[in-house]
């Protein structure tokens, strides 16, 4: 920690289900070390106890704190106040877009779980390269024990200008999630799965996606590549026909 003190002004986006949303100020005294998540923990500690957001492991495995970051999608509990403002600066504090608000910071992931389900995304998967009835991921390496590194926090769709306008657009996590089962188990129905207009097709390669991914999966890398497998699929029918 810094043994400077900053005062920053958060700005919180308020709202309660369908009601008009509103914003809230509050004068912070923070170290600039500290993280956004910290902040707004201060702000429900001492100013606001009606404040409601999400939050948990605070070191950024269970993806739980994201939220909009003067209009980056983030990981508050990894995300510095010195690198989103400055001294005497505004820290502007929204939730993830996309999804429907629930209350204040808390929107409803419910419909997003349900995709993710269906894709069959296996958080832990134990592999032994020897015995693969496929041909394994490239970017994966040699042997291990591969603990997936999407932690389902949602910053991903939230960035997408895809599902800003088109809600029944499976997203880029559904997608990569949809990649990665291929990969792990070769089942062609995930390939019909996402082989729909809103589906694999649907992305405009904008790459927000990657661009704000806190685990670095790379979502927009794992959609190109399975259209690549959708295609190659396309084609192997074709000729089997």
């Amino acid at each position: 920690m810094s043994n400077d003190k900053w005062t920053v002004t958060l700005i919180i986006t308020r709202q309660k289900g369908e009601e008009a949303p509103y914003t809230q100020s509050f004068q912070l005294e923070v170290d600039p070390d500290e993280y956004v998540l910290d902040a707004v923990e201060r702000v429900w500690a001492f100013h606001d106890r009606s404040l409601t957001f999400r939050h948990a492991c605070h070191h950024s495995t269970c993806g739980a704190c994201g939220m909009r970051v003067n209009g980056v999608e983030k990981l508050t509990c990894i995300t510095t106040i010195r690198s989103v403002t400055q001294a005497g600066g505004a820290l502007r504090v929204e939730p993830l877009r996309n999804f429907p608000v629930v209350s204040d910071l808390v929107v409803d992931m419910s419909d997003f779980y349900v995709r993710l389900d269906q894709a069959r995304f296996r958080q832990v998967a134990a592999v032994d390269e020897a015995n693969l009835p496929y041909e394994p991921d490239p970017r994966d390496g040699g042997d291990y024990l591969r603990l997936v590194d999407c932690i389902e926090c949602g910053c991903c769709i939230s960035a997408c200008p895809v599902a800003l306008t088109t809600p029944a657009y499976l997203g880029p996590a559904v997608l990569a999630a949809a990649q990665h089962s291929y990969v792990q188990s070769g089942n062609p129905a995930l390939l019909g799965f996402v082989d729909q207009g809103d589906g694999v097709w649907r992305c405009h390669s904008a790459f927000e996606c990657t661009a704000v991914c806190p685990s670095n999966v790379d979502p927009a890398w794992r959609i190109m590549d399975l259209r690549k497998k959708v295609i190659g699929h396309r084609v192997r029918k074709l000729f089997k026909k």
